[in-house]
């Protein structure tokens, strides 16, 4: 079955779909319409929806939720989420899993309400304190947006941490043809962490308090090490690699400016491809640094530069090199257009 829907809206079906018990929100623009559509829709089916007080309060109740057990999400966008962040770090040191889907503006401060990728060290970096970090999941399409937010449900409780759908405000605005997935996906079983009230779930303890410095050191090792392996799960995308002398490294919309400006390239006698990271945490660096193997590479990233910085980083630890990646970047909520792609590739390939 197909559905003409927006962005926004199809994060709410693949809530839904993961098998989503309640949603926690407090609308912000370019987000507020999936609070919206959880508001009408979650009811309906038998779900919860509650309207927080605010950000703040939203991520505590996902906490909360998530230490009983239940999938729980919220969603939100620049200052909302920055509000959140010490509540993602308490659910991270107490290994609990949830959803938060950040529909990233224009920023700093209040900033504006148009589409921005500035969020990316936020939350690929883990934006609160401590040594945690987040699954992140980057969709660059409103199937993806369903899609990858089933799949954030997914990594979340199978290595109980916060997970991220990490888009902009273009894809929440945008709509497409969304095929709506076949099933529901299997319920996780919490029954030997969570508490649900049993005289089994007595024992459990969430908490990420350990006064004593060296079960504080010892915990943050597990979690370091939990960190590790969920390196496993790292995906991507490549478009046009197999013989290309320049890849354009983008995610998100940044992506799709991509695929056309590779095409456009080619038919200029530029052979140009795309390599699209589908999660930036765990990043695919392996894969990044096979694909940049003997070719030259151009960052699209509608921030100052944090994406490239992650790639050039990746790119020294993995492979260990360094190599010149060119910037082709706009800010404050100006997208570059196809063009403007087309044309700084050419003085890359120029060189």
């Amino acid at each position: 079955m197909t559905r003409f829907v927006k962005g926004n809206e199809a994060v709410v079906i693949g809530a839904l779909y993961a098998g989503c018990d309640v949603y926690f929100g407090y609308p912000i623009t370019p987000a507020s319409e999936i609070a919206h559509a959880a508001a009408k829709v979650f009811p309906s089916v038998g779900r919860e929806f509650l309207q927080a007080e605010c950000e703040t309060a939203s991520i505590n109740m996902v906490y909360g939720a998530a230490a009983a057990g239940t999938l729980a999400m919220t969603a939100t966008s620049g200052p909302g989420m920055s509000l959140m962040q010490e509540g993602l770090s308490y659910m991270a040191g107490a290994n609990l899993p949830g959803v938060v889907v950040n529909v990233m503006r224009a920023g700093p401060g209040l900033g504006n309400v148009y589409p921005e990728q500035g969020d990316y060290n936020q939350a690929v970096k883990g934006g609160g304190h401590g040594n945690y970090a987040c699954a992140v999941v980057a969709p660059a399409s409103v199937q993806e947006m369903c899609d990858l937010t089933m799949r954030a449900f997914g990594l979340a409780f199978a290595y109980r941490t916060p997970a991220i759908v990490l888009a902009d405000g273009l894809l929440g605005q945008m709509m497409e043809a969304l095929v709506l997935p076949e099933r529901e996906s299997p319920r996780p079983d919490t029954s030997d962490w969570a508490l649900h009230g049993t005289a089994a779930t007595r024992s459990h303890l969430v908490t990420s308090i350990y006064l004593d410095a060296a079960a504080q050191e010892a915990h943050n090792l597990r979690l370091q090490a939990k960190y590790a392996a969920m390196r496993s799960e790292a995906r991507h995308e490549t478009y046009l690699c197999d013989d290309a002398e320049l890849v354009l490294l983008a995610y998100g919309i940044c992506s799709r400016i991509c695929r056309t400006a590779a095409e456009m390239l080619r038919a200029e006698g530029i052979r140009a491809g795309v390599f699209r990271p589908i999660t930036l945490n765990p990043f695919p660096a392996e894969a990044l640094c096979a694909v940049l193997e003997g070719r030259r590479g151009m960052v699209v990233e509608l921030s100052a530069g944090q994406f490239r910085d992650d790639v050039l980083l990746h790119l020294a630890k993995e492979g260990g090199r360094t190599q010149p990646i060119t910037l082709c970047n706009r800010l404050g909520g100006m997208v570059m257009t196809v063009e403007d792609v087309v044309q700084a590739a050419r003085a890359v390939a120029k060189r």
